[in-house]
């Protein structure tokens, strides 16, 4: 049966081939990066040196290796490596991929199935795998930039180990220069600037980065360029960021820790980050108001209104004006004393309420204007707190057949060091008041 996605035998095309196609790696060894999984330590190397390779998940942003690490684990398990993408795959192909898989594992030849952007395919279509992966017709490598855990299906995941490809390092991309040089057999035109100016531009993507050498590659210049020079002459690759992945909940997940965690200018670059990946400024106005309302509350009531006021003022100006008043926002609520006491509390109360959903309140503090409803005690007992000493009676609010909850513990730091005070002055109060 003719294999409609045969790889490993097809005729490559006349002309000349990509930088990047002649640099692939003809063994793992060759590999830049990634030694936190191909090391001989590391899951990969463990695997192979045992000979029991697993299905896999490769996790990891563009242009780190996955689909070349994919193809040197067949060759050096001796499997049939075939290739396909979730973009461009249907079921119908799925089926003539799992038949011809079959087929050679009758023959005794096991095939790794790669499956790149593995998340675009359903639920449905991931259910497919399941069957092939558990009788051993296919070895499962799925390549991913999104997050497994919500991209795919439990019953894939468990039955395959998750490896996290990390973007490549200034030294890897140095390496990786090197190597592009030794093909070329000449070196870059570029002073020391300008490749540091490069590297930059690369933005951990091997693949991106010998994509531009080839450009450079091509220029007939005399002379070194400068940085200058070089960033007139390319563009800057635009920052990875998806406004609906995995980048955008990382950076913001950022932005809220550098806030919490007081550092002004961490916030700002991850805020800039955001901004300059084309974020919507109203997510962030929410998300820094949220900030304030989780993490500063009480400990400075003005961080609220900050927020609130720089979200309004983006909306009257726009952008880009209206950005700086958020930026001054993120400031402020970075350098804000921290408290989330009133986030516990309210977190508590609301555990206690489901808890104790039906109880009513004490008679006492119900209201009697009927004469049924003062028959019934409701209202007899209560207690007006302005005719009392210090104008606290000290009552019970709660329901009676609950122990009372303490749930508001204020911090000792900015305005809560002064609620603080009050709460325990009326429990003090409190606690004389019951014993009287």
């Amino acid at each position: 049966m003719a294999d409609l996605f045969e790889t490993s035998a097809a005729t490559p095309a006349a002309g000349p081939r990509p930088l990047a196609d002649r640099l692939r790696p003809q063994s793992l060894g060759d590999v830049i990066g990634q030694e936190q999984v191909l090391g001989p330590d590391a899951p990969l190397g463990i695997m192979l040196s045992s000979g029991s390779l697993s299905s896999l998940i490769f996790w990891g942003p563009p242009g780190v290796g996955k689909t070349t690490i994919a193809r040197l684990l067949a060759n050096e398990s001796d499997l049939h490596f075939v290739q396909i993408s979730a973009i461009f795959t249907g079921v119908p192909e799925l089926r003539k991929v799992f038949e011809a898989a079959k087929i050679r594992r009758q023959n005794g030849k096991r095939t790794l199935l790669f499956v790149d952007e593995i998340h675009r395919f359903n639920k449905a279509q991931q259910d497919g795998f399941l069957p092939y992966m558990e009788d051993g017709t296919i070895l499962l490598v799925g390549a991913t930039t999104e997050n497994p855990s919500f991209e795919l299906n439990a019953a894939v995941l468990s039955r395959s180990q998750v490896l996290i490809l990390s973007r490549l390092t200034e030294d890897d991309l140095e390496r990786l220069a090197q190597r592009a040089e030794r093909e070329l057999d000449r070196k870059l035109p570029l002073d020391a600037q300008a490749r540091a100016a490069l590297i930059e531009m690369a933005d951990g993507d091997g693949r991106g980065m010998l994509n531009l050498i080839e450009q450079i590659a091509a220029w007939k210049v005399d002379a070194p360029l400068t940085a200058d020079d070089l960033s007139k002459r390319l563009m800057k690759r635009a920052a990875k960021y998806d406004k609906s992945g995995d980048e955008h909940y990382n950076l913001i997940s950022a932005l809220h820790k550098s806030v919490r965690g007081s550092d002004p200018d961490a916030a700002l670059y991850w805020f800039a980050r955001m901004l300059a990946g084309g974020e919507d400024p109203r997510y962030l106005a929410r998300r820094i108001t949220r900030m304030a309302v989780e993490d500063i509350a009480l400990a400075d009531p003005q961080a609220h209104r900050v927020c609130l006021d720089a979200w309004e003022t983006y909306e009257r100006l726009g952008s880009p004006e209206g950005e700086l008043a958020l930026a001054g926002a993120v400031t402020y609520v970075a350098l804000a004393p921290k408290s989330n006491a009133v986030y516990v509390a309210y977190k508590a109360a609301m555990n206690a309420a489901k808890k104790h959903g039906s109880e009513p309140p004490p008679a006492h503090i119900l209201n009697a204007p009927t004469t049924l409803m003062k028959e019934q005690g409701f209202g007899a007992g209560y207690a007006y707190d302005h005719d009392a000493e210090d104008g606290f009676s000290g009552q019970n609010y709660f329901p009676e057949t609950m122990k009372r909850g303490e749930y508001y513990a204020p911090v000792d730091r900015g305005f809560e060091r002064d609620l603080k005070k009050r709460v325990d002055y009326f429990a003090g109060l409190r606690a004389k008041r019951a014993k009287s």
